[in-house]
Protein backbone atom coordinates (compact mmCIF):
# COMPACT_ATOMS: atom_id res chain seq x y z
CA UNK A 1 0.00 0.00 0.00
CA UNK A 2 1.06 3.60 -0.66
CA UNK A 3 1.50 5.55 2.56
CA UNK A 4 -0.20 8.91 3.19
CA UNK A 5 3.22 10.58 3.20
CA UNK A 6 3.97 9.23 -0.28
CA UNK A 7 0.58 10.42 -1.50
CA UNK A 8 1.26 13.89 -0.10
CA UNK A 9 4.71 13.98 -1.74
CA UNK A 10 3.36 12.88 -5.12
CA UNK A 11 0.48 15.37 -5.02
CA UNK A 12 2.76 18.23 -4.00
CA UNK A 13 5.28 17.30 -6.68
CA UNK A 14 2.62 17.15 -9.42
CA UNK A 15 1.28 20.56 -8.39
CA UNK A 16 4.77 22.09 -8.42
CA UNK A 17 5.61 20.57 -11.80
CA UNK A 18 2.35 21.84 -13.27
CA UNK A 19 2.95 25.28 -11.75
CA UNK A 20 6.53 25.36 -13.03
CA UNK A 21 5.29 24.66 -16.57
CA UNK A 22 3.02 27.70 -16.46
CA UNK A 23 5.68 29.79 -14.77
CA UNK A 24 8.11 28.85 -17.55
CA UNK A 25 5.45 29.63 -20.17
CA UNK A 26 5.12 33.22 -18.93
CA UNK A 27 8.91 33.56 -18.86
CA UNK A 28 9.08 32.38 -22.47
CA UNK A 29 6.86 35.30 -23.43
CA UNK A 30 9.04 37.68 -21.37
CA UNK A 31 12.25 36.33 -22.95
CA UNK A 32 10.81 36.75 -26.45
CA UNK A 33 9.86 40.36 -25.74
CA UNK A 34 13.24 41.24 -24.22
CA UNK A 35 15.15 39.52 -27.03
CA UNK A 36 13.55 41.91 -29.53
CA UNK A 37 16.66 44.09 -28.93
CA UNK A 38 18.61 41.62 -31.07
CA UNK A 39 16.09 41.85 -33.90
CA UNK A 40 15.92 45.65 -33.92
CA UNK A 41 19.72 45.84 -34.04
CA UNK A 42 19.85 43.88 -37.32
CA UNK A 43 19.07 45.03 -40.83
CA UNK A 44 15.77 43.81 -42.28
CA UNK A 45 16.11 40.65 -44.41
CA UNK A 46 15.89 41.31 -48.14
CA UNK A 47 13.62 38.38 -49.02
CA UNK A 48 10.26 37.19 -47.76
CA UNK A 49 11.74 33.83 -46.83
CA UNK A 50 14.48 35.59 -44.86
CA UNK A 51 11.86 37.58 -42.92
CA UNK A 52 9.80 34.47 -42.20
CA UNK A 53 12.91 32.64 -41.06
CA UNK A 54 13.92 35.52 -38.77
CA UNK A 55 10.47 35.57 -37.13
CA UNK A 56 10.19 31.81 -36.67
CA UNK A 57 13.75 31.29 -35.43
CA UNK A 58 13.42 34.24 -33.02
CA UNK A 59 10.21 32.93 -31.40
CA UNK A 60 11.19 29.25 -31.32
CA UNK A 61 14.82 29.74 -30.31
CA UNK A 62 14.06 31.98 -27.33
CA UNK A 63 11.25 29.66 -26.28
CA UNK A 64 13.60 26.69 -26.54
CA UNK A 65 16.35 28.38 -24.49
CA UNK A 66 13.91 29.31 -21.73
CA UNK A 67 12.42 25.83 -21.62
CA UNK A 68 15.89 24.24 -21.52
CA UNK A 69 16.67 26.49 -18.56
CA UNK A 70 13.65 25.02 -16.80
CA UNK A 71 14.61 21.44 -17.68
CA UNK A 72 18.27 21.74 -16.64
CA UNK A 73 17.91 23.90 -13.53
CA UNK A 74 14.41 24.26 -12.08
CA UNK A 75 13.04 20.78 -12.76
CA UNK A 76 15.88 18.89 -10.98
CA UNK A 77 15.60 21.22 -7.97
CA UNK A 78 11.86 20.55 -7.86
CA UNK A 79 12.44 16.80 -7.75
CA UNK A 80 15.00 17.06 -4.95
CA UNK A 81 13.31 19.78 -2.82
CA UNK A 82 9.58 19.75 -3.59
CA UNK A 83 8.72 22.50 -1.11
CA UNK A 84 6.35 25.15 -2.39
CA UNK A 85 7.87 28.32 -0.96
CA UNK A 86 11.44 27.24 -1.68
CA UNK A 87 10.73 26.29 -5.30
CA UNK A 88 8.66 29.40 -6.04
CA UNK A 89 11.27 31.67 -4.48
CA UNK A 90 14.20 29.92 -6.15
CA UNK A 91 12.46 29.93 -9.53
CA UNK A 92 11.82 33.67 -9.29
CA UNK A 93 15.48 34.40 -8.52
CA UNK A 94 16.78 31.98 -11.18
CA UNK A 95 14.65 33.42 -13.98
CA UNK A 96 15.37 36.98 -12.81
CA UNK A 97 19.09 36.34 -13.20
CA UNK A 98 18.46 34.62 -16.53
CA UNK A 99 16.54 37.58 -17.97
CA UNK A 100 19.17 40.00 -16.63
CA UNK A 101 21.85 37.94 -18.41
CA UNK A 102 19.75 38.14 -21.56
CA UNK A 103 19.64 41.94 -21.33
CA UNK A 104 23.38 42.12 -20.65
CA UNK A 105 24.08 39.85 -23.62
CA UNK A 106 21.86 42.03 -25.85
CA UNK A 107 23.78 45.11 -24.72
CA UNK A 108 27.13 43.41 -25.45
CA UNK A 109 25.88 42.29 -28.86
CA UNK A 110 24.70 45.75 -29.89
CA UNK A 111 28.04 47.31 -28.87
CA UNK A 112 30.61 44.62 -29.79
CA UNK A 113 28.84 42.45 -32.35
CA UNK A 114 29.06 39.16 -30.45
CA UNK A 115 27.52 37.48 -27.42
CA UNK A 116 28.88 36.79 -23.95
CA UNK A 117 31.86 34.43 -24.15
CA UNK A 118 35.00 33.61 -22.20
CA UNK A 119 37.53 34.30 -24.97
CA UNK A 120 36.52 37.98 -25.19
CA UNK A 121 36.17 38.59 -21.47
CA UNK A 122 38.73 41.41 -21.54
CA UNK A 123 36.77 43.37 -24.17
CA UNK A 124 33.46 42.71 -22.41
CA UNK A 125 34.77 43.78 -19.00
CA UNK A 126 36.41 46.84 -20.57
CA UNK A 127 33.06 47.86 -22.11
CA UNK A 128 31.26 47.46 -18.78
CA UNK A 129 34.02 49.35 -16.97
CA UNK A 130 33.73 52.17 -19.50
CA UNK A 131 30.01 52.46 -18.79
CA UNK A 132 30.71 52.58 -15.07
CA UNK A 133 33.43 55.20 -15.47
CA UNK A 134 31.21 57.41 -17.61
CA UNK A 135 28.41 57.53 -15.04
CA UNK A 136 28.66 55.05 -12.19
CA UNK A 137 25.54 56.30 -10.44
CA UNK A 138 23.36 55.91 -13.53
CA UNK A 139 24.85 52.48 -14.33
CA UNK A 140 24.14 51.01 -10.90
CA UNK A 141 20.75 52.72 -10.68
CA UNK A 142 19.62 51.21 -13.99
CA UNK A 143 21.04 47.80 -13.03
CA UNK A 144 19.23 47.84 -9.66
CA UNK A 145 16.03 49.12 -11.27
CA UNK A 146 16.06 46.34 -13.86
CA UNK A 147 16.75 43.71 -11.21
CA UNK A 148 13.87 44.92 -9.03
CA UNK A 149 11.48 45.25 -11.98
CA UNK A 150 12.21 41.76 -13.29
CA UNK A 151 12.10 40.23 -9.81
CA UNK A 152 8.72 41.89 -9.15
CA UNK A 153 7.47 40.50 -12.48
CA UNK A 154 8.67 37.02 -11.50
CA UNK A 155 7.02 37.17 -8.09
CA UNK A 156 3.73 38.40 -9.57
CA UNK A 157 3.77 35.69 -12.25
CA UNK A 158 4.71 33.05 -9.67
CA UNK A 159 1.86 34.08 -7.37
CA UNK A 160 -0.65 34.34 -10.23
CA UNK A 161 0.24 30.93 -11.66
CA UNK A 162 -0.02 29.28 -8.22
CA UNK A 163 -3.34 30.83 -7.23
CA UNK A 164 -4.96 30.34 -10.64
CA UNK A 165 -3.39 26.99 -11.45
CA UNK A 166 -6.72 25.11 -11.82
CA UNK A 167 -8.13 27.79 -14.12
CA UNK A 168 -4.95 27.87 -16.21
CA UNK A 169 -5.05 24.08 -16.60
CA UNK A 170 -8.51 24.41 -18.18
CA UNK A 171 -7.45 27.01 -20.74
CA UNK A 172 -6.65 26.10 -24.36
CA UNK A 173 -4.91 29.26 -25.66
CA UNK A 174 -1.50 28.18 -24.34
CA UNK A 175 -1.81 24.93 -26.28
CA UNK A 176 -1.98 26.78 -29.61
CA UNK A 177 0.96 29.00 -28.66
CA UNK A 178 3.10 25.99 -27.74
CA UNK A 179 2.14 24.21 -30.97
CA UNK A 180 3.06 27.35 -32.90
CA UNK A 181 6.46 27.49 -31.20
CA UNK A 182 7.15 23.82 -31.92
CA UNK A 183 6.16 24.20 -35.58
CA UNK A 184 8.35 27.33 -35.83
CA UNK A 185 11.24 25.40 -34.29
CA UNK A 186 11.15 22.61 -36.89
CA UNK A 187 10.35 24.99 -39.76
CA UNK A 188 13.31 27.27 -39.00
CA UNK A 189 15.69 24.32 -38.73
CA UNK A 190 14.54 22.83 -42.04
CA UNK A 191 14.90 26.22 -43.74
CA UNK A 192 18.39 26.63 -42.31
CA UNK A 193 19.45 23.19 -43.60
CA UNK A 194 18.19 24.18 -47.05
CA UNK A 195 19.94 27.58 -46.86
CA UNK A 196 23.19 25.96 -45.79
CA UNK A 197 23.09 23.60 -48.74
CA UNK A 198 22.22 26.35 -51.23
CA UNK A 199 24.37 29.10 -49.65
CA UNK A 200 21.35 31.38 -49.11
CA UNK A 201 23.14 34.41 -47.64
CA UNK A 202 19.98 36.25 -46.52
CA UNK A 203 19.33 33.41 -44.05
CA UNK A 204 22.87 32.40 -43.14
CA UNK A 205 23.81 35.97 -42.15
CA UNK A 206 21.33 35.63 -39.26
CA UNK A 207 23.29 32.79 -37.63
CA UNK A 208 24.89 34.98 -34.97
CA UNK A 209 21.91 37.21 -34.15
CA UNK A 210 20.52 35.22 -31.21
CA UNK A 211 22.56 33.83 -28.29
CA UNK A 212 23.59 30.17 -28.42
CA UNK A 213 22.35 29.94 -32.00
CA UNK A 214 23.91 28.28 -35.05
CA UNK A 215 27.69 28.47 -35.35
CA UNK A 216 28.41 30.77 -38.28
CA UNK A 217 31.32 30.58 -40.69
CA UNK A 218 34.10 33.15 -40.93
CA UNK A 219 33.30 33.73 -44.59
CA UNK A 220 29.66 34.52 -43.78
CA UNK A 221 30.67 36.95 -41.05
CA UNK A 222 33.28 38.67 -43.23
CA UNK A 223 30.63 39.11 -45.92
CA UNK A 224 28.15 40.41 -43.37
CA UNK A 225 30.64 42.99 -42.06
CA UNK A 226 31.60 44.17 -45.54
CA UNK A 227 35.06 42.62 -45.99
CA UNK A 228 34.13 40.02 -48.60
CA UNK A 229 32.26 40.54 -51.86
CA UNK A 230 28.73 39.23 -51.50
CA UNK A 231 28.33 38.25 -55.16
CA UNK A 232 31.49 36.13 -54.98
CA UNK A 233 30.24 34.58 -51.72
CA UNK A 234 26.97 33.54 -53.34
CA UNK A 235 28.81 32.22 -56.42
CA UNK A 236 31.16 30.24 -54.11
CA UNK A 237 34.19 32.12 -55.44
CA UNK A 238 37.38 33.03 -53.60
CA UNK A 239 38.08 36.72 -54.16
CA UNK A 240 40.56 39.08 -52.47
CA UNK A 241 39.53 40.67 -49.20
CA UNK A 242 38.17 44.12 -50.01
CA UNK A 243 36.44 46.96 -48.22
CA UNK A 244 32.93 47.14 -49.64
CA UNK A 245 31.87 50.19 -47.61
CA UNK A 246 32.46 53.51 -49.31
CA UNK A 247 34.20 56.28 -47.42
CA UNK A 248 32.58 59.67 -47.35
CA UNK A 249 34.46 62.62 -48.80
CA UNK A 250 37.96 62.77 -47.31
CA UNK A 251 38.99 66.31 -46.41
CA UNK A 252 42.07 68.04 -45.06
CA UNK A 253 41.51 68.74 -41.35
CA UNK A 254 44.98 70.12 -40.62
CA UNK A 255 43.44 73.56 -39.99
CA UNK A 256 42.00 72.09 -36.78
CA UNK A 257 45.56 71.50 -35.55
CA UNK A 258 46.61 74.68 -33.81
CA UNK A 259 50.38 74.39 -33.30
CA UNK A 260 50.86 77.28 -30.87
CA UNK A 261 54.55 76.71 -30.12
CA UNK A 262 57.21 76.60 -32.85
CA UNK A 263 58.54 73.14 -33.70
CA UNK A 264 62.34 73.20 -33.43
CA UNK A 265 63.08 69.50 -33.33
CA UNK A 266 63.00 66.78 -35.96
CA UNK A 267 61.47 63.34 -36.07
CA UNK A 268 63.49 60.53 -37.64
CA UNK A 269 61.94 57.30 -38.88
CA UNK A 270 64.73 54.73 -39.33
CA UNK A 271 63.31 51.81 -41.26
CA UNK A 272 64.74 48.59 -42.65
CA UNK A 273 63.28 45.76 -44.66
CA UNK A 274 65.32 43.33 -42.54
CA UNK A 275 63.55 42.08 -39.40
CA UNK A 276 65.04 43.37 -36.14
CA UNK A 277 65.63 41.23 -33.07
CA UNK A 278 64.84 42.04 -29.46
CA UNK A 279 68.57 42.09 -28.73
CA UNK A 280 69.18 44.76 -31.36
CA UNK A 281 66.40 46.93 -29.95
CA UNK A 282 67.85 46.64 -26.46
CA UNK A 283 71.32 47.66 -27.71
CA UNK A 284 69.87 50.70 -29.47
CA UNK A 285 67.99 51.65 -26.31
CA UNK A 286 71.18 51.48 -24.23
CA UNK A 287 72.93 53.90 -26.58
CA UNK A 288 70.12 56.47 -26.52
CA UNK A 289 70.56 59.54 -24.32
CA UNK A 290 66.91 60.68 -24.39
CA UNK A 291 63.88 58.92 -22.94
CA UNK A 292 63.00 55.77 -24.82
CA UNK A 293 60.17 53.29 -25.09
CA UNK A 294 60.81 49.68 -26.12
CA UNK A 295 57.84 48.47 -28.14
CA UNK A 296 58.10 44.81 -27.21
CA UNK A 297 54.66 43.92 -28.60
CA UNK A 298 54.83 45.78 -31.88
CA UNK A 299 52.91 44.59 -34.95
CA UNK A 300 53.72 44.94 -38.63
CA UNK A 301 51.81 42.29 -40.53
CA UNK A 302 51.67 43.71 -44.06
CA UNK A 303 53.69 43.20 -47.20
CA UNK A 304 56.07 46.11 -48.00
CA UNK A 305 53.71 48.25 -50.12
CA UNK A 306 50.83 47.96 -47.67
CA UNK A 307 53.14 48.45 -44.71
CA UNK A 308 54.19 51.85 -46.08
CA UNK A 309 50.51 52.74 -46.29
CA UNK A 310 49.88 51.55 -42.70
CA UNK A 311 52.77 53.64 -41.42
CA UNK A 312 52.20 56.88 -43.35
CA UNK A 313 48.40 56.93 -43.38
CA UNK A 314 47.76 55.10 -40.08
CA UNK A 315 44.97 53.08 -41.67
CA UNK A 316 44.45 49.36 -42.37
CA UNK A 317 45.34 48.15 -45.85
CA UNK A 318 41.67 47.77 -46.78
CA UNK A 319 41.43 51.56 -47.14
CA UNK A 320 44.41 51.91 -49.49
CA UNK A 321 42.60 51.82 -52.83
CA UNK A 322 39.98 54.41 -51.87
CA UNK A 323 42.40 56.72 -50.03
CA UNK A 324 45.05 56.81 -52.75
CA UNK A 325 42.42 57.22 -55.46
CA UNK A 326 41.11 60.30 -53.63
CA UNK A 327 44.65 61.80 -53.43
CA UNK A 328 44.14 62.13 -49.68
CA UNK A 329 47.18 63.38 -47.76
CA UNK A 330 48.01 62.11 -44.25
CA UNK A 331 47.35 64.65 -41.50
CA UNK A 332 50.99 64.57 -40.36
CA UNK A 333 52.22 65.75 -43.76
CA UNK A 334 49.52 68.41 -44.09
CA UNK A 335 50.35 69.91 -40.70
CA UNK A 336 54.09 69.91 -41.48
CA UNK A 337 53.44 71.60 -44.81
CA UNK A 338 51.09 74.16 -43.25
CA UNK A 339 53.83 75.17 -40.80
CA UNK A 340 56.56 75.08 -43.44
CA UNK A 341 58.43 72.15 -41.93
CA UNK A 342 60.43 69.97 -44.28
CA UNK A 343 59.83 66.32 -45.12
CA UNK A 344 62.49 64.11 -46.68
CA UNK A 345 62.85 60.50 -47.77
CA UNK A 346 66.28 58.91 -48.12
CA UNK A 347 66.64 55.37 -49.43
CA UNK A 348 69.94 53.60 -48.74
CA UNK A 349 71.02 50.45 -50.52
CA UNK A 350 72.24 49.02 -53.78
CA UNK A 351 68.88 47.36 -54.43
CA UNK A 352 66.72 50.45 -54.04
CA UNK A 353 65.24 50.44 -57.55
CA UNK A 354 61.59 49.47 -58.10
CA UNK A 355 60.81 49.31 -54.43
CA UNK A 356 57.30 49.78 -53.05
CA UNK A 357 58.22 53.03 -51.29
CA UNK A 358 58.15 54.77 -54.67
CA UNK A 359 54.33 54.82 -54.56
CA UNK A 360 54.53 57.26 -51.64
CA UNK A 361 57.52 59.44 -52.54
CA UNK A 362 55.28 62.28 -53.73
CA UNK A 363 54.35 62.93 -50.09
CA UNK A 364 57.87 64.16 -49.37
CA UNK A 365 59.43 67.50 -50.28
CA UNK A 366 62.70 65.82 -51.24
CA UNK A 367 63.81 62.30 -52.12
CA UNK A 368 67.32 60.90 -52.24
CA UNK A 369 68.73 57.48 -53.17
CA UNK A 370 72.25 56.52 -52.14
CA UNK A 371 74.17 53.25 -52.24
CA UNK A 372 75.62 53.57 -48.71
CA UNK A 373 75.65 55.88 -45.68
CA UNK A 374 79.09 57.46 -46.24
CA UNK A 375 77.73 60.64 -47.84
CA UNK A 376 75.19 61.02 -45.04
CA UNK A 377 77.57 60.57 -42.12
CA UNK A 378 80.76 62.29 -43.33
CA UNK A 379 79.04 65.54 -44.36
CA UNK A 380 77.40 66.01 -40.97
CA UNK A 381 74.00 66.13 -42.62
CA UNK A 382 72.52 64.51 -39.54
CA UNK A 383 73.49 67.54 -37.46
CA UNK A 384 72.47 70.12 -40.04
CA UNK A 385 69.06 68.73 -40.95
CA UNK A 386 66.35 71.36 -40.69
CA UNK A 387 63.42 70.71 -38.38
CA UNK A 388 60.94 68.33 -39.93
CA UNK A 389 60.21 64.69 -40.71
CA UNK A 390 63.14 62.67 -42.05
CA UNK A 391 62.59 59.08 -43.16
CA UNK A 392 65.54 56.75 -43.86
CA UNK A 393 64.82 53.39 -45.44
CA UNK A 394 67.46 50.66 -45.82
CA UNK A 395 66.82 48.14 -48.59
CA UNK A 396 69.83 45.82 -48.18
CA UNK A 397 69.23 42.44 -46.58
CA UNK A 398 71.90 42.85 -43.90
CA UNK A 399 71.67 45.38 -41.07
CA UNK A 400 75.34 46.40 -40.98
CA UNK A 401 74.89 49.86 -42.50
CA UNK A 402 71.59 50.29 -40.68
CA UNK A 403 73.22 49.79 -37.28
CA UNK A 404 76.15 52.08 -38.17
CA UNK A 405 73.74 54.81 -39.21
CA UNK A 406 71.73 54.51 -35.99
CA UNK A 407 74.94 54.75 -33.96
CA UNK A 408 75.91 57.91 -35.87
CA UNK A 409 72.51 59.48 -35.37
CA UNK A 410 72.40 58.66 -31.66
CA UNK A 411 75.92 60.05 -31.27
CA UNK A 412 74.90 63.30 -32.97
CA UNK A 413 72.06 63.66 -30.47
CA UNK A 414 74.37 63.85 -27.45
CA UNK A 415 75.42 67.44 -28.12
CA UNK A 416 71.92 68.66 -28.89
CA UNK A 417 70.10 70.68 -26.25
CA UNK A 418 66.75 69.71 -27.74
CA UNK A 419 66.69 66.01 -28.52
CA UNK A 420 64.93 64.76 -31.63
CA UNK A 421 62.30 62.02 -31.86
CA UNK A 422 63.65 58.77 -33.30
CA UNK A 423 61.63 55.73 -34.33
CA UNK A 424 63.53 52.51 -35.12
CA UNK A 425 61.67 49.65 -36.75
CA UNK A 426 61.57 47.08 -39.53
CA UNK A 427 58.98 47.64 -42.23
CA UNK A 428 57.04 45.02 -44.15
CA UNK A 429 57.19 41.26 -44.52
CA UNK A 430 58.62 39.24 -47.38
CA UNK A 431 55.76 36.76 -47.08
CA UNK A 432 52.77 35.94 -44.90
CA UNK A 433 54.65 33.38 -42.80
CA UNK A 434 56.37 36.11 -40.75
CA UNK A 435 53.38 38.47 -40.66
CA UNK A 436 51.91 36.90 -37.51
CA UNK A 437 55.08 37.38 -35.46
CA UNK A 438 55.86 40.29 -33.15
CA UNK A 439 58.26 42.91 -34.60
CA UNK A 440 60.06 44.73 -31.74
CA UNK A 441 60.66 48.45 -32.29
CA UNK A 442 62.05 51.43 -30.38
CA UNK A 443 60.70 54.94 -29.89
CA UNK A 444 63.09 57.61 -28.55
CA UNK A 445 61.50 60.92 -27.55
CA UNK A 446 62.06 63.60 -24.88
CA UNK A 447 58.35 63.56 -23.95
CA UNK A 448 58.31 59.87 -23.02
CA UNK A 449 57.58 58.94 -19.42
CA UNK A 450 58.01 55.14 -19.53
CA UNK A 451 60.64 52.79 -20.89
CA UNK A 452 58.77 49.67 -21.95
CA UNK A 453 55.48 49.27 -23.77
CA UNK A 454 53.27 46.63 -22.16
CA UNK A 455 50.41 46.93 -24.66
CA UNK A 456 50.10 46.01 -28.33
CA UNK A 457 51.28 48.68 -30.75
CA UNK A 458 51.41 48.85 -34.53
CA UNK A 459 52.73 50.96 -37.41
CA UNK A 460 49.35 52.72 -37.43
CA UNK A 461 50.12 54.24 -34.01
CA UNK A 462 53.19 56.19 -35.10
CA UNK A 463 51.43 59.09 -36.84
CA UNK A 464 48.96 59.75 -33.97
CA UNK A 465 51.86 59.69 -31.49
CA UNK A 466 53.92 62.19 -33.48
CA UNK A 467 50.94 64.44 -34.19
CA UNK A 468 50.09 64.62 -30.51
CA UNK A 469 53.49 64.81 -28.81
CA UNK A 470 55.70 66.34 -31.49
CA UNK A 471 53.33 68.77 -33.19
CA UNK A 472 51.20 69.31 -30.06
CA UNK A 473 47.96 68.76 -31.98
CA UNK A 474 45.09 67.65 -29.76
CA UNK A 475 42.90 66.14 -32.48
CA UNK A 476 41.45 62.76 -31.55
CA UNK A 477 43.27 60.01 -33.51
CA UNK A 478 39.97 58.56 -34.76
CA UNK A 479 39.44 61.73 -36.84
CA UNK A 480 42.29 60.82 -39.17
CA UNK A 481 43.49 57.29 -38.39
CA UNK A 482 42.77 53.86 -36.99
CA UNK A 483 45.75 54.04 -34.62
CA UNK A 484 46.22 55.36 -31.11
CA UNK A 485 48.66 57.58 -29.27
CA UNK A 486 51.18 55.09 -27.87
CA UNK A 487 51.88 57.21 -24.80
CA UNK A 488 48.24 57.26 -23.72
CA UNK A 489 47.52 53.52 -23.98
CA UNK A 490 46.04 52.27 -20.72
CA UNK A 491 44.50 48.92 -21.66
CA UNK A 492 44.85 45.96 -23.97
CA UNK A 493 43.15 46.16 -27.34
CA UNK A 494 42.63 44.16 -30.51
CA UNK A 495 44.52 45.26 -33.64
CA UNK A 496 43.70 43.98 -37.11
CA UNK A 497 44.73 44.43 -40.71
CA UNK A 498 43.83 42.95 -44.08
CA UNK A 499 45.76 41.17 -46.79
CA UNK A 500 44.48 40.16 -50.21
CA UNK A 501 43.81 36.61 -49.05
CA UNK A 502 42.49 37.20 -45.53
CA UNK A 503 42.44 39.19 -42.32
CA UNK A 504 44.98 39.18 -39.48
CA UNK A 505 43.89 39.82 -35.91
CA UNK A 506 46.08 40.31 -32.86
CA UNK A 507 45.34 40.53 -29.15
CA UNK A 508 47.56 40.27 -26.10
CA UNK A 509 47.52 36.46 -26.12
CA UNK A 510 47.55 35.36 -29.75
CA UNK A 511 47.58 36.27 -33.40
CA UNK A 512 45.36 34.61 -35.99
CA UNK A 513 44.91 34.73 -39.75
CA UNK A 514 41.49 34.06 -41.26
CA UNK A 515 41.71 33.21 -44.95
CA UNK A 516 39.08 33.66 -47.67
CA UNK A 517 37.67 30.19 -47.01
CA UNK A 518 37.15 30.92 -43.32
CA UNK A 519 40.06 28.85 -42.01
CA UNK A 520 41.78 30.09 -38.85
CA UNK A 521 45.58 29.88 -38.69
CA UNK A 522 48.20 30.94 -36.20
CA UNK A 523 52.00 30.94 -36.34
CA UNK A 524 54.25 28.48 -34.53
CA UNK A 525 57.63 29.92 -33.61
CA UNK A 526 58.94 26.43 -32.90
CA UNK A 527 57.88 25.05 -36.29
CA UNK A 528 58.42 28.40 -38.04
CA UNK A 529 55.26 27.75 -40.01
CA UNK A 530 51.52 28.49 -39.88
CA UNK A 531 49.35 26.06 -37.91
CA UNK A 532 45.58 25.54 -37.94
CA UNK A 533 43.76 26.67 -34.78
CA UNK A 534 40.17 26.53 -33.60
CA UNK A 535 37.76 29.24 -34.72
CA UNK A 536 37.51 32.36 -32.55
CA UNK A 537 34.66 34.39 -34.01
CA UNK A 538 34.50 37.02 -31.23
CA UNK A 539 38.17 37.81 -31.83
CA UNK A 540 37.51 38.04 -35.57
CA UNK A 541 34.57 40.41 -35.01
CA UNK A 542 36.74 42.57 -32.74
CA UNK A 543 39.26 42.73 -35.58
CA UNK A 544 36.59 43.69 -38.11
CA UNK A 545 35.34 46.42 -35.75
CA UNK A 546 38.90 47.77 -35.51
CA UNK A 547 39.19 47.91 -39.30
CA UNK A 548 35.78 49.53 -39.79
CA UNK A 549 35.83 52.12 -37.02
CA UNK A 550 37.50 54.85 -39.12
CA UNK A 551 34.90 54.34 -41.87
CA UNK A 552 32.08 54.53 -39.33
CA UNK A 553 33.46 57.75 -37.88
CA UNK A 554 34.05 59.16 -41.36
CA UNK A 555 30.47 58.44 -42.43
CA UNK A 556 28.99 59.78 -39.19
CA UNK A 557 31.01 63.01 -39.41
CA UNK A 558 29.64 63.92 -42.86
Amino acid sequence: MVSAEQKTYSKRLLLLVSWSHWFTFFNIIAAILLSSFYIFNETTPETLLGSVYLLTTWLSHMGFLTFIGFVLILFPITLVFPYTRFIRGSASVIFTLGLLMLLLDAFIYTRLGYHLNASSSDQILALIQTQINQNARAFWFITLLLFIAILMFELVVSNYAWKHLRNLQKTVFARFIVIGLVVSFFFSHIIHIWADANLEYDILKQDTVLPLSYPSTAKTLLTKYGLFDRNDYIARKTSPISFTEKLAHLTDISDKCQVTTPVNQSSYLLLTQHELSTGQIKRFAQRATANKLELTKHIDNALPNDSWFNLLYSLPSAYKQQVLAANYQPLLFNVLRRHQLTTSLTVIGENSQHHQWQDYQELFDSQLEVADISSLVITNSLVNNSAGLHVYYFTDNDNYQYELFIDALLLSQRNKKIKDNIYISSLGNKNRNTALTIKPALLIAPSLSKDKGQFLTSQMDIQPTLVSHWLNCDLAPIEYSAGSDIMTLTEDRVIANTMDDGIMVFNKDKSVFIDQNGNFQSYSRQLEAPITVSSDFPLMIDGVNFIKRFAKYNQAAQ
